[in-house]
């Protein structure tokens, strides 16, 4: 059974930047869509980026040209790039993974929380203004 790690968060100021970093282990496939969701105190969870087994990217509009997600297969790891970020984009972030070569939507926006199989708790992102 795939476990996923979630680590990097924390607090900064307006327009700083963070990482995340996903460590998954126990794939039992050699193919998975990996996405990042985000959720907001008091909202549902929100696709923001995905990355397929052959790299293909998506962001949601929210996201696109600040946040960038990356992959290192040697490694089983998954990454978030941050920049510019925003009091808005303060909330938990959890990575999720799914089988499969491709990513079950072009938009990680429209990406349904149960087709993910794969979880890691979460990490907390705070952006103060």
């Amino acid at each position: 059974q795939a476990q996923l790690e979630e680590s990097g968060g924390g607090s900064v100021q307006t327009g700083g930047a963070l990482s995340l970093s996903c460590a998954a282990s126990g794939y039992t496939s050699n193919t998975y869509c990996v996405i990042w969701f985000r959720q907001a105190p008091g909202k549902g969870r929100e696709g923001i980026a995905h990355i397929s087994s052959i790299n293909r990217t998506d962001y949601a509009h929210s996201v696109k040209g600040r946040f960038t997600i990356s992959q290192d297969n040697a490694k089983n790891t998954v990454y978030l790039q941050m920049n510019s970020l925003k009091p808005e984009d303060t909330g938990m972030y959890y990575c999720a993974a799914a089988s499969g070569a491709y990513c079950p939507s072009t938009n990680p926006a429209f990406s349904n929380p149960e087709w993910f199989h794969y979880w890691g708790r979460g990490t907390q992102v705070t952006v103060s203004s």
